[in-house]
């Protein structure tokens, strides 16, 4: 069995395929599409309504999005990743748009701020996600790096590590950052309630 390529040979079939290399296509798909399907999968396990949307659905979706993005300048795996996680965030909150819309605000799909890594700091159970989207949308103003690190950490499960590559930081300002603003996040969804460990 051959083993999975790694971070830097991403890189290398990803500026392949952007210069032009079919092959480099071909090689491309079925690693991505792989590790998109594991960062779906454990999204949607964990923080989205199963009944609601299919890790198919999701994974296909993104995936014919970013091959249509061949005119970006990839850097690196990481920033493969971090667009990717851009789309899952657009693709999870436009299917929650639609179906509050066809509810009238019922039967919406939830989430829970948290990350499976780590215990958080905070936590939100059944979040509405347009209301998530919208108090992510008011900490990018506020903060713009904090808003990336949580939509690469949430969306697009990126590791701190990864999420420091990605937004060439440091994995401890990752770190600070990503405790920070799920402790903001958490005060704007519940209306100012304070979370645990006074967050």
């Amino acid at each position: 069995m051959q083993d999975a390529p790694t971070p830097a040979e991403i890189t290398r079939i990803l500026h392949e395929w952007q210069a032009g290399s079919r092959e480099a296509l071909d090689r491309l798909m079925p690693i991505v599409y792989d590790e998109l399907r594991v960062l779906a999968s454990r999204q949607l396990a964990r923080e989205w309504r199963q009944d609601r949307m299919q890790t198919t659905a999701v994974v296909s979706e993104a995936y014919v999005k970013l091959f249509g993005q061949r005119e970006v300048d990839w850097q690196n795996r990481g920033h493969f990743f971090a667009i990717a996680a851009q789309m899952m965030r657009r693709i999870l909150v436009d299917h929650a748009r639609r179906e509050h819309s066809e509810k009238r605000g019922g039967g919406g799909i939830h989430l829970e701020l948290q990350n499976a890594e780590e215990q958080p700091a905070a936590t939100v159970d059944a979040v509405d996600a347009l209301a998530l989207d919208l108090a992510l949308q008011k900490l990018e103003a506020l903060d713009p790096e904090q808003g990336r690190i949580v939509e690469l950490r949430f969306f697009g499960g990126l590791t701190v590590e990864e999420t420091a590559a990605a937004l060439g930081i440091s994995a401890r300002t990752v770190k600070r950052d990503w405790v920070l603003a799920k402790g903001w996040l958490y005060r704007e969804l519940t209306g100012g309630v304070s979370g645990p460990e006074g967050l």
